[in-house]
């Protein structure tokens, strides 16, 4: 089965090049970084690794996905599955086999890489995560039906699956609405632990009070809106 890699990135010079060279060889047909307008050579460090890089001006995490998604279908050539993972090393790229696995067995069309099932290092996982992440699942196993525990990004999901959720948030909501499109649709959602670490750089999202409570808000905004 053919796999594409997509890593959303801003601003992650620093840390794209480790997360790049960490990924098993061999494994992939694609590896494409999305640059969501960096201004410190993110692009230029992913090319030197290897990475297709396209960039998207609107900033938002799922703008930048999206955009990943295009390029990864170019020519109506798609993958059969998508590899999803972050720009700033706190995921373990070598675990991507974790994640894989369950779909590559058949058993899953879409599987969540969760931190809270995993090791993570002391501080990798902030109070307002760990908190964010208990709320937010407790109300898609409520509402939908479906255990979770993670809303991490590290995750993997068939093509034909993909396409099933016409996923369309731009920005905090992307990784919630995949996983609540899936559950009302009845697909096969696999959580697998993998290992977490503190973020090289300053979160765009939990490292600020502002980016926490607008994050917050459209997460439960997501989950609500689509019940």
């Amino acid at each position: 089965m053919s796999i594409d890699v997509l890593i959303p990135a801003l601003n992650e010079a620093k840390s794209i090049g480790l997360v790049l060279r960490a990924l098993p060889p061999r494994l992939f047909r694609k590896i494409i970084v999305c640059d969501n307008g960096s201004c410190d050579g993110t692009s230029d460090v992913a090319r030197q690794n290897g990475a297709i890089v396209v960039t998207e001006e609107e900033k938002g995490y799922g703008a930048a996905c999206l955009r990943a998604v295009e390029k990864s279908k170019e020519e109506d050539n798609p993958p059969d599955i998508l590899l999803f993972l972050d720009a700033d090393f706190s995921d373990h790229p070598e675990e991507c086999t974790l994640v894989l696995d369950p779909i590559l067995r058949g058993e899953a069309d879409l599987v969540v890489g969760s931190r809270v099932l995993g090791r993570h290092a002391k501080g990798s996982l902030t109070s307002v995560q760990r908190f964010g992440n208990w709320l937010s699942t407790i109300l898609i196993r409520i509402l939908y039906h479906v255990h979770f525990t993670d809303l991490g990004p590290f995750r993997a999901i068939r093509w034909d699956a993909y396409c099933q959720l016409g996923m369309q948030d731009r920005n905090f909501g992307w990784t919630v609405e995949m996983q609540v499109k899936a559950a009302k649709l009845g697909l096969r959602c696999i959580e697998v632990p993998v290992s977490y670490k503190k973020r090289i750089g300053t979160s765009k999202v939990s490292g600020t009070i502002s980016g926490s409570i607008r994050a917050g808000y459209k997460i439960l905004y997501t989950i609500f809106k689509l019940a």
